[in-house]
């Protein structure tokens, strides 16, 4: 009796899994958004995946909004330093030097510390947090048929962790010490000596407090991504049927999971140097002629440990920005992606290479030239997986019934981004050409193009093509288009001319050029770079202003499929509750691409294979 007893329910519960492909435990206690909610618990709190990556997107939005602002400032500086921004005084206070006849300028100190915040807000609160967050959040579940991510807990606590760490990022802005001036890259000595400058200080401890909390919130993150993926796939999706995004997200994650506490370790031995005077990465260091107890460190210990993380960041920033726009231009080119396993492949590829090429940021710093050919050949056969990569996207598209709507066209001009700005990668990746290079305008260029804009590329198509899933309705495609143009030709204004001033020498984060005569003829030039970066900023505030607009006012979504796309997530409710599928999880039958198939334009992936259908991928 008491076997059957405990029995029973093991075997409803099997039988279910068998009958239905799912638990319904989940459905009978979280039917929709219904579930015992209220505001707090619905839009704060939340533990539904599709709402936390609202939450990471929107908050992404706000901190790339902050990031851009600060590198307007800082070029106003470069392109008009003979201009006054005394108005800007009410806004940074101490921070703008009014002269004795009323003209204002940057304070050299508040310059580098723009500089910084600049650099460690684009790349991880925007790049990092904002796309990976976003979209592994709202796609993997939905992707994989699954009813929320293994931990909605760990999920929620994600986010909360970012915003901490965003907040307390924002509060050094307040200090009267300014926040810390040493460069987001945070070498030492400037970053291990408090009474090195101002932003040494207190902006240096509460930025390596901030990005602590950081690296948690993205361990918390990818555990769940990881687990997910391998232990919640709905019935019939193996791996080789996942979408290329998940995939991307799948590896992005252990990227980070493997690559960030390294960075953790590094801000630790950086703490004692500050607190308890050790001497890791110090040693023979002078301050205004007086010589510090620290003797034995190597600065280059630093570089090592962060660059094992920094490296591997790159592509934890590119790679879910490639899995999108492999998506977005199969789906609107209407054709399958092709060469789907060497793309995944590739992606695998990446990811290993990825930790193996850390030293080629550092062929300046007197490593052994053996060492420096290594990573130099390394570092030129990571450029193969992203060759075929671009072969291959260039494949999908040729041939191609185009839609050419916002999110498709962000896409293709991510393609172009990624070729224009990878092909200067390949001089980096030299140590003789990286020793003329090195430190110049030509790194701002090439890591601007073919990291930055063009992983904001890969996040404006998801956002534009994933909007519908997202708020049920549109965003507006005119105004989507004005952003594209306005945004590819201001990008390559901004950086394309960067390119040339490095090749001639002229060096990265001067706040002044005017003691140097070789460089005062490039003064026009730095002009055009600053008013093409005011110009691209304000498309970007034309994007901000639809993506809200269209929350509430853009054209409503009336079909749960509204671009005729294969994949899981276009087969939920256009309002998708909490649990996505209101009855069955979906079984999946094929893998995800098959576009232009038997005289059918596209074939769900929940559909059976047909006895008389040709051979399925």
């Amino acid at each position: 009796m008491a076997t059957a007893t405990l029995t029973a329910p093991a075997t409803r519960d099997e039988g279910l899994i068998q009958e239905l492909g799912y638990d319904d435990h989940f459905h009978e206690h979280h039917h929709g958004d219904k579930y015992q909610s209220n505001f707090i618990s619905h839009y704060i709190f939340s533990m539904d995946h599709k709402m936390i990556a609202k939450q990471f997107l929107i908050t992404g939005m706000i901190w790339a909004i902050i990031g851009g602002l600060m590198s307007l400032v800082f070029r106003m500086q470069l392109g008009f330093p003979e201009e006054s921004i005394a108005w800007l005084k009410p806004v940074l206070g101490k921070w703008i030097a009014v002269s004795s006849d009323g003209v204002g300028s940057l304070t050299q100190d508040f310059y580098y510390a723009l500089v910084t915040m600049h650099g460690t807000i684009l790349v991880f609160f925007v790049l990092t947090a904002g796309l990976s967050g976003t979209f592994s959040n709202l796609l993997i579940p939905l992707m994989i048929g699954a009813r929320d991510m293994a931990s909605p807990l760990l999920n929620m606590l994600s986010y909360w962790f970012f915003f901490i760490s965003g907040m307390i990022m924002f509060s050094s802005l307040f200090l009267s010490t300014g926040p810390f001036a040493g460069g987001w890259v945070a070498y030492p000595p400037l970053s291990a000596l408090p009474q090195a400058m101002d932003g040494s200080g207190a902006g240096m401890t509460l930025w390596t407090i901030s990005l602590v909390m950081f690296v948690v919130s993205v361990l918390l993150g990818g555990i769940n991504y990881i687990t997910t993926v391998l232990n919640l796939r709905t019935k019939g999706m193996s791996m080789w049927r996942l979408p290329l995004p998940i995939w991307a997200f799948f590896v992005t994650a252990i990227l980070g999971l493997l690559s960030f506490p390294v960075l953790v370790s590094a801000f630790f031995l950086m703490m004692l140097d500050r607190g308890i005077d050790t001497s890791f990465y110090l040693s023979e260091i002078f301050i205004g002629g007086q010589a510090l107890d620290h003797v034995g460190g190597s600065p280059i210990l630093y570089q090592h440990l962060f660059w094992f993380l920094g490296h591997p960041e790159v592509y934890i920033i590119i790679l879910p920005a490639m899995g999108i726009v492999s998506e977005v231009l199969s789906v609107h080119a209407r054709k399958p992606i092709f060469g789907y396993k060497a793309m995944v492949f590739s992606i695998l590829a990446i990811g290993f290479l990825s930790f193996i090429v850390w030293a080629h940021h550092m062929f300046m710093s007197g490593v052994n030239p053996f060492i420096s050919n290594f990573f130099v050949v390394f570092t030129l056969i990571i450029a193969v997986p992203s060759a075929v990569k671009v072969f291959n996207w260039i494949a999908t598209l040729y041939g191609g019934n185009i839609r050419f709507n916002p999110a498709s066209l962000f896409g293709i001009g991510f393609v172009s981004m990624f070729i224009s700005g990878g092909l200067t990668g390949i001089w980096l990746g030299n140590s003789t050409l990286d020793i003329q290079l090195h430190d110049t305008y030509f790194v701002v260029a090439h890591f601007h193009i073919v990291m930055g804009v063009a992983a904001f590329f890969g996040m404006y198509a998801g956002v534009y093509h994933w909007f519908p899933k997202m708020y049920g309705r549109f965003m507006n495609e005119t105004l989507g288009k004005f952003h594209f143009w306005g945004t590819l030709i201001g990008a390559y204004c901004v950086f394309w001319p960067m390119h040339y001033i490095g090749m001639a020498g002229v060096p990265r984060r001067y706040y002044s050029f005017d003691a140097f005569d070789a460089f005062s003829h490039f003064a026009q030039l730095n002009k055009f770079i600053t008013i093409a970066a005011i110009i691209t900023f304000g498309f970007q505030l034309l994007f901000v202003l639809n993506f809200f607009y269209s929350i509430w006012k853009g054209r409503k979504l009336t079909t749960p499929n509204p671009y005729n796309a294969n994949t899981l997530e276009w087969t939920t409710p256009i309002e998708t509750g909490h649990g996505n599928w209101p009855g069955k999880l979906p079984t999946v039958q094929r893998w995800a691409y098959d576009y232009g198939k038997d005289g059918r334009e596209f074939i769900s992936q929940v559909e059976p294979v047909s006895e008389d259908e040709s051979p399925a991928h």
